[in-house]
């Protein structure tokens, strides 16, 4: 039985040109340029006006923009006439990849040379193995990682041997094979499970008469979680040794690589790390100035040619060939249109966002010093600019500015605040710096503990707790004051 009812729904869509904006807002100048490349190559009825002709462009008294600044075009006849039997169904320029979609087609470099895999392959190859042996081993070789450790446990590769080789064997003769001939291979460290073994691979190979060397071996071998712990006194009792002693066995160790396959091509895409400033800071007259790297403000227009292309189809409406033509030509120049505004609007968020950062961190931007950094959130931003929150974070995120004191990556000016003894909001920034620089002067020997660094924060007028220290010091990678301890 059929029912009828109403439903009243709430909903939210974003429109092609937003979806288009949002990604554009987001791209650093690196890849808004390739972008840009990729728009004027795919739509031919966009233009990119050079620096020659930008004056003419601009000065001309000719204008195609209504007015309301949208461009519009010109024509002898309504080109909607040609759309009412078959709407096409085009849709922009813009694409709707997720974040997570890599594209390394014009940003990557491939790096050559020989693989580990490759490597470990020639070598094992070279050696007296049964055939059998010789495919377990070569198995072996492809489950180790890029740093040339087996990860995986010797019953389960056991059990994939007999599922996709057809090869059956038990755990004791892969972990023969394994220790005999696998580990055996250059470079020295290669198929160990874990750090320990890696190390003392390494280690056992080196032919010295140094009783350095025998220490470090003997350390590794039976002290090892001491050696991790950093219990020195302990490893010095155990061996009744002097310090100086244990010193020449640690400068042993030190040396000793823990990713062994570290030096060998791991055959994945390297990511091109060349930064290239989205803004430009200039101070003049106690004044700080923000402006958008030139190559993030291209001066865009509709081709003439296109437009003059359109208009010539008013003579022959009847012609197949000419309305499919037609069709082609409007989406294009929509699409035009469109990629402009967006272009233009990008423009105006980012130079909107610059300034309320400029208008928030004037102090810092004019002395350079990173305690001038004032406490900032997002909202701080998005309160002064008017835009939303997702917008300043899309906005900041992979940015850089070119300032007096050097390039500034602009997500490290936002920090949270916090109330000194004073009564002054402080940046977390500001406590993060002075924690690097307590912990920084302290005697190795005998590290701070997390109650000790907070007597002295204390001391310097910044009231924090305890497990607020551990945050900041997990934050900035400083371990523990048992593993800061040196001899």
């Amino acid at each position: 039985m059929l029912k009828q009812n109403l439903q009243l729904k709430l909903g939210q869509k974003l429109a092609p040109q937003q979806i288009q904006l949002m990604k554009l807002i987001q791209l650093h100048t690196l890849e808004f340029e390739e972008e840009l490349e990729r728009e004027l190559e795919e739509n031919p009825a966009l233009e990119k006006v050079s620096d020659s002709d930008s004056e003419d462009y601009q000065d001309s008294g000719e204008s195609d923009f209504d007015d309301e600044g949208n461009e519009s075009i010109e024509t002898d006849f309504d080109v909607d006439e040609y759309l009412y039997d078959d709407e096409p169904s085009y849709k922009t320029a813009s694409s709707n990849y997720s974040a997570d979609d890599e594209e390394f087609d014009n940003q990557s470099l491939l790096t050559e040379g020989q693989s580990l895999y490759d490597y470990l392959l020639e070598q094992i190859r070279l050696v007296k193995i049964d055939g059998e042996d010789l495919q377990i081993a070569e198995y072996l070789i492809g489950n180790l990682d890029n740093d040339g450790y087996l990860r995986r446990e010797i019953k389960s590769i056991v059990d994939d041997l007999a599922f996709s080789q057809g090869i059956y064997t038990t755990a004791e003769n892969v972990t023969e094979i394994l220790e005999n001939y696998v580990q055996k291979l250059d470079p020295a460290g290669v198929g160990a499970r874990d750090l320990r073994e890696c190390l003392l691979l390494q280690i056992e190979k080196k032919v010295s008469a140094d009783p350095a060397v025998s220490l470090a071996a003997n350390i590794l071998r039976n002290q090892f979680d001491a050696l991790s712990n950093k219990h020195y006194n302990k490893i010095i009792q155990k061996y009744d040794i002097e310090e100086e002693d244990l010193k020449d066995a640690l400068e042993v160790i030190s040396k000793l690589s823990p990713r062994i396959g570290g030096n060998f091509d791991t055959q994945t895409i390297t990511i091109n790390q060349e930064i290239i400033p989205d803004f430009v800071i200039q101070i003049k007259d106690n004044q700080v100035i923000p402006m958008l790297n030139s190559k993030n403000a291209p001066t865009l227009r509709v081709s003439e040619e296109y437009k003059e292309i359109l208009t010539t189809y008013s003579h022959d409406k009847k012609s197949a060939e000419h309305k499919q033509a037609a069709l082609f030509i409007k989406q294009k120049l929509d699409a035009a249109k469109w990629y402009i505004d967006a272009i233009n609007q990008r423009q105006n968020t980012l130079l909107q966002t610059i300034t309320a950062i400029v208008k928030l961190q004037k102090e810092y931007f004019l002395t350079g010093d990173e305690k001038n950094i004032k406490p900032m959130i997002l909202k701080d931003v998005a309160d002064i600019t008017g835009f939303d929150i997702s917008t300043i974070s899309r906005v900041v995120k992979s940015k850089y500015a070119d300032t007096p004191n050097g390039i500034v990556y602009l997500k490290n000016l936002f920090s949270d605040s916090l109330t000194n003894d004073d009564g002054e909001e402080v940046s977390t920034k500001e406590i993060k710096n002075h924690l690097q620089e307590v912990v920084d002067n302290e005697d190795k020997r005998k590290p701070l503990t997390d109650d000790a660094l907070v007597g002295i924060l204390k001391e310097k007028g910044y009231n924090i707790a305890r497990r607020t220290i551990a945050k900041y010091r997990e934050q900035l990678n400083i371990p523990v004051a048992r593993l800061r301890k040196e001899l």
